[in-house]
């Protein structure tokens, strides 16, 4: 048996479960303000609780980008931590009050909810019943920074967080896409693509520079760029004609099928493909077991 007295030691070592809260919810906003709206307190409470646990552990634990309040590394851990600590006592009170919901809040990416999930939703819906709702997500972040989901989508390289389950369902592909018209003033080099406008997404920035480091290709110095929000509109423009575009390749099949977009350098694969990530204790329910097997059923057929 544990001694009373060292238990007592233990958590007095521990900081307010207030203060943790306020950190938490600053380290997803990035912001005082929106931390103190979730919250519903003023900003003065939220900083007043970030000075008292930055007093119990005696250092800074943010930095500023900008506008927007940054962890430092050591914080970032303890913060992932604090959010799958929080999600674990969300759910256990859910369970010990008996209300632990029946549906799953999915997040998927906009583009990817559009081409791959839509056109298999009456399967999803044969398969699993009225239990999934669709939340498309234009910028797609993970799903500690969403407490209001269930589940989200994640593609591309995701490490999962501290708390968070994730199951790789699908692998993919991606490369340069645009229409047969466009894609027939180009040569067999890359850098032919100069002369197109390149269009790009805020909501995946990072997807051209992938694709030229993975290919091997060297990075072409496009003659213009557009820039959209998000990666649907990017994938829009290209089939409308107004320049090429860097897409992965679930979201495009039905494009290249019906050949209204083709894909002039082919594509490569990304083995990181796109998992479904819930939190760890809801990997045990029924309901998402069910949602995983139809994922990966799909996901295995293309």
């Amino acid at each position: 048996m544990i001694p009373y007295d060292f238990v007592n030691v233990v958590l007095m070592r521990l900081p307010p479960l207030n203060a943790i809260r306020a950190f938490e919810a600053v380290c997803r906003h990035g912001s005082i303000l929106k931390a103190a709206e979730e919250l519903n307190v003023v900003r003065g409470a939220v900083r007043q609780q970030i000075t008292t646990l930055e007093n119990h552990f005696g250092r800074k634990l943010f930095t500023r980008d900008g506008r927007r309040l940054v962890p430092t590394l050591q914080a970032r851990a303890f913060a992932e931590a604090s959010s799958a600590a929080f999600d674990i006592l969300q759910r256990a009170a859910s369970e010990l009050e008996g209300a632990v919901p029946s549906r799953i809040r999915l997040g998927v990416p906009s583009a990817f909810a559009v081409w791959w999930l839509m056109p298999r939703m009456a399967d999803m819906q044969a398969s699993l019943g009225d239990t999934v709702d669709i939340v498309p997500m234009t910028m797609v972040e993970p799903l500690q920074m969403h407490p209001e989901l269930d589940a989200v989508i994640m593609g591309g390289e995701y490490r999962p967080a501290a708390g968070i389950a994730a199951l790789r369902f699908m692998a993919d592909e991606f490369g340069p896409v645009a229409t047969p018209a466009l894609a027939a003033t180009l040569s067999k080099d890359p850098a032919a693509m100069g002369a197109l406008t390149m269009l790009a997404s805020r909501s995946v920035p990072k997807l051209w520079d992938e694709w030229f480091a993975e290919s091997g290709t060297p990075p072409v110095v496009f003659s213009r760029a557009q820039e959209f929000e998000d990666l649907l509109l990017a994938l829009g423009a290209a089939r409308s004609g107004l320049g090429i575009a860097l897409a992965p390749r679930a979201s495009i099949e039905d494009d290249l099928q019906r050949g209204h977009l083709v894909a002039p350098y082919g594509f490569i694969s990304r083995p990181s493909g796109y998992s479904l990530c819930c939190r760890t204790p809801d990997a045990k329910r029924p309901a998402f077991a069910a949602l995983s097997g139809w994922l990966l059923r799909c996901g295995m057929s293309g």
